[in-house]
């Protein structure tokens, strides 16, 4: 099956079988390994992407729903890295093995996007399925905070760093 749809800006055309999930089309056809393979379920975030702008877990997405589809892994969010919460995750040092990172900044991505302003229960309900075995919740409370007051829109204090 040849689907089309269009990754971090650049237009891709894939043959897979429709079953094949998104994380490995990522990872083994296009070279983005910074979409990482975790639970394989669904369950843990570390392979989560955008799809239109939503926060998607890749291992469960088939690449046949994706027909006409906008892609956005962590390559893509800001080229060079520089992407609000990305500098927050550097600022707060919230990776240690940094496995979970990809996944949990895009969901920290969406979340934002929802929640300009979140509450400790705003983050705490949307990143709660992002698991981090290394356990720096505490650290990416944190910077989801920092990156809250330095997003295009955000304000200046939120009350709650």
């Amino acid at each position: 099956m040849t689907i089309k749809f269009e990754v971090n800006g650049k237009p891709v055309e894939i043959d897979a079988p429709a079953d094949t999930p998104l994380l490995w089309v990522l990872r083994d056809d296009l070279d983005l390994t910074g979409t990482k393979f975790g639970c394989g379920i669904g369950e843990c975030g570390a392979c989560t992407v955008h799809v239109g702008g939503r926060a998607t877990r890749s291992c469960i997405t088939p690449i046949s729903s994706l027909e006409g589809a906008s892609i956005t892994t962590i390559e893509g969010l800001d080229p060079q890295g520089n992407h609000p919460v990305q500098e927050a995750w550097r600022n707060q040092q919230v990776p240690q093995c940094g496995y979970c990172q990809s996944g949990q900044i895009m969901q920290a991505v969406t979340l934002l996007n929802d929640f300009p302003n979140p509450t400790d229960a705003d983050i705490d309900g949307v990143m709660g399925g992002s698991l981090c075995r290394c356990m720096t919740y505490i650290r990416i409370r944190k910077a989801i905070k920092e990156a809250a007051v330095n997003m295009p829109g955000g304000e200046t204090s939120n009350g709650q760093n």
